[in-house]
């Protein structure tokens, strides 16, 4: 493969966020920036320099593809590349030593060539992980648990981006003491959209996270719940109400959240 050839590549390929690996028979001869960001190198060259046999990487979990699935003589990429797609997963650990999942694509149109892209999947097995255990609601409550909305804030805000919206918390604290804490959520999820989030945040304290095209319509919400929360039934919650709107594109959700 020649140097245009590999500009060119390099030049799509690191506008990506997934992993790109290019491999020359067993050697690599390119890796894309999300790849060498992850490892902390400054280029492929860095990286051979200071890497092994690059199925090293992957970390030996039974839940994982790894080296101790590949018998001797064969080639990890051959090995994986006949797997069922769903099992084409491995596990990898960052500059900083935190485990990251990973779904692998492989393209070997190209004789002698294997194109590899390894795409991020952390957030969604730990979702799907959450949701068979059913951690990913509040048993006390109904609501949505605080670990699982932590977990989610990043592709939450993702999706707002997405769709060009901002996203909106409004703070419900409950002030009465011995409240049936299923009984309030199953009063306020009538009053909720299908994309919105009820997410119990403390012991009286829950979250109603949504998104919004305007500023001003995250406040109609509020106006909503205010004159609601009114209401005979519910009034003697004596809930109090505050309003936080995440429209600085510039800051992390998760900064946001802890913020408020």
């Amino acid at each position: 493969m020649d140097n245009t050839s590999l500009s060119l590549i390099a030049s799509v390929s690191n506008l990506q966020k997934d992993f790109i690996v290019i491999f020359e028979n067993d050697k690599v001869i390119f890796t894309n920036d999300s790849f060498n960001n992850f490892f902390n190198v400054s280029s492929t060259e860095h990286y051979n320099e200071n890497f092994g046999d690059f199925v090293n990487n992957f970390v030996p979990h039974p839940s994982y593809f790894n080296k101790d699935k590949v018998t001797s003589g064969d080639h990890w990429i051959d090995v994986i590349f006949k797997l069922d797609k769903n099992d084409r997963v491995v596990s990898m650990l960052s500059q900083t030593y935190e485990p990251h999942a990973f779904s692998v694509s492989i393209d070997k149109s190209v004789n002698g060539y294997s194109v590899v892209v390894f795409k991020d999947i952390t957030q969604d097995l730990i979702k799907r992980i959450m949701i068979q255990n059913n951690a990913n609601i509040d048993q006390h409550s109904g609501a949505y648990a605080k670990e699982y909305f932590k977990q989610i804030a990043k592709t939450y805000h993702e999706a707002a981006r997405f769709n060009e919206k901002v996203v909106a918390i409004l703070s419900i604290v409950v002030t009465k003491e011995d409240v049936d804490h299923k009984n309030f959520v199953d009063d306020l999820v009538v009053m909720i959209r299908q994309d919105d989030m009820l997410v119990r945040w403390g012991d009286n304290r829950f979250l109603l996270v949504y998104m919004v095209d305007e500023v001003q319509n995250a406040h109609k919400v509020l106006y909503k719940f205010e004159n609601a929360l009114s209401a005979e039934h519910i009034k003697d919650y004596g809930c109090k109400l505050k309003l936080d709107i995440h429209d600085d594109k510039d800051e992390k959700i998760t900064t946001f959240i802890k913020r408020i």
